[in-house]
Formats: structure tokens, sequence, C-alpha cells
């Protein structure tokens, strides 16, 4: 029961604690999950007819990233042991939901020999395994993320080398340098705390937070445009970008132009 305690946690970040209010621990970094819960029922919204027509699954991705923002706004408003683990666990589930329903076949290993279902089973088992781990011993976490992270950039590097669509591989250089720059502020502010408080601005991990939200759900949407049109091709998936499709700094999704219902 002492996970529930604020403090329990034996993570600090850089930001000083209970400065601007006494029932916040870490206040802008609470506040700015607010991605999390503004950007995923827009993606409900712009997937509607790729939820439809190709997978529903896309959708709990969305869902997903909610508790995720939920999560990482109570555990840093709290500070506490189980805000940790929610927060890491939630993660975990996200990575685990994507990478099983919108990574293409012909990535899969062997040994799965391209069955979509066993690729699924085998994915929640070790996801589950791992989260019933983490409670006993959080760093499990770690290496269950790492495990399903590594495979998740490697495909998209991969995938990035073959595309012929001049939008698609934009996008995917934005992405790469918005999730470099994520980790260029989680690593500083983790390692070079002093530094960034003697400037006055102890607030990367905010940042981070921002950054890593544009890079996760952008990611999102580049896997489930290769799930398309490799493996549905005939339905006709386009890359465009919400309010403005000529704006690529807009909100990107995947169109799906033929055979609409």
């Amino acid at each position: 029961m002492g996970s529930w305690e604020r403090g329990s946690s034996p993570v600090d970040w850089c930001e000083a604690n209970y400065i601007f209010t006494p029932e916040i621990a870490e206040f802008v970094n609470t506040i700015s999950n607010v991605l999390f819960f503004v950007g995923p029922p827009l993606l409900i919204f712009l997937f509607k007819d790729y939820g439809k027509l190709i997978t529903p699954a896309i959708h709990i991705v969305w869902i997903l990233l909610i508790f995720v923002g939920f999560s990482s706004a109570y555990f840093h408003a709290t500070l506490s042991l189980l805000g940790q683990l929610l927060d890491e666990l939630s993660i975990l589930w996200v990575f685990m939901v994507a990478f099983s329903s919108l990574c293409p076949k012909r990535h899969f290993p062997k040994i799965f020999k391209n069955d979509r279902r066993r690729f699924v089973i085998s994915l929640f088992i070790f996801s589950g395994i791992a989260s019933v781990l983490s409670i006993y011993n959080p760093a499990i976490n770690a290496f269950a993320l790492m495990f399903l992270a590594l495979p998740a950039f490697y495909l998209i590097y991969h995938q990035m080398r073959l595309e012929k669509d001049a939008r698609v591989y934009r996008l995917g250089v934005r992405c790469a340098v918005v999730l470099g720059l994520a980790i260029f502020c989680w690593i500083n502010d983790r390692v070079f705390c002093d530094v960034w408080s003697e400037m006055k601005f102890p607030y990367l991990h905010g940042l981070w937070h921002i950054l890593i939200f544009i890079a996760a759900y952008t990611i999102c949407v580049l896997f489930a445009y290769f799930f398309v049109s490799e493996e549905k091709p005939e339905w006709g998936p386009r890359l465009k970008y919400w309010p403005r499709n000529d704006f690529e700094l807009c909100v990107p999704y995947v169109s799906i132009d033929c055979g609409k219902i």
C-alpha cells in the first residue's frame, strides 16, 4: 500500500517539487501531458475510415495514448511508485498493441510464418509477463520497453530506405528529428539537471512529453500507412494532413481513398 504514497517512487525529475501548488509535485511535468488528452480524440476522428475499413485496433492505440497521458500526469503530480508503474506499463502496452496490429507481416520473425494471430498472442503473453514482473521489480519494464522499441525503430529506418512516396519520406525524417530532440531533452533532464537548473530551465522533461507525443503518434501514422500499402494496397492509402493538406506541419493521418462504404 506504500506505493500509493506521495514520493514513494525512487525517480524524481529535475523540476523542483511543490513550487507552484502544494497539490502537484511537478507542475510543469504534469500539465505538459495535455497533448495526450487533446490529440487522440482528433486522431480517432481522422482515422474513422481506417478503423472501419482496415482495422479497428488503430483506435485502441489512440485510447491507450490517453491512458499514457493520465498515468504520466498522475505520476508527476504525486511521484508515487504506483504512478511510476502505471506510466511505464501504459507505454509498454501502447507498443504492444501498435506493433502487433500495424507491423507488416513481412517483418515478422520466421517462427511466426506470417501468422498475425500467433504474433499477436506471443506479444500479448510477453507484455503480460513483463507487466506482472514489473510489479515486483520496476526495472524489468525498462528491458521490456527496449525489447519492443528497438525493433520498432529499426523497422521505421528499414521502411524509410525503401519508401518511394516523397511525402511519406519527409514525414519519416520529421519524426526522426522530433524523436532525437525528445531523447536529447530526456537525457539532459536526467543527467545534466544541475546545468539546466543554473540556467533557470529545469523543465526539459516537460518538453520531452510534448515532443514524445508528437513522435509517438507520427510513428503510429507511419506504421498505419505501411500496413495498408503492403497488405491491403487495393484500398488506396494516402498520407494527408489536417486541417490543411498542403501544409505538412499539420496533423498527419492515413486516408482510405478506394473502396469506401
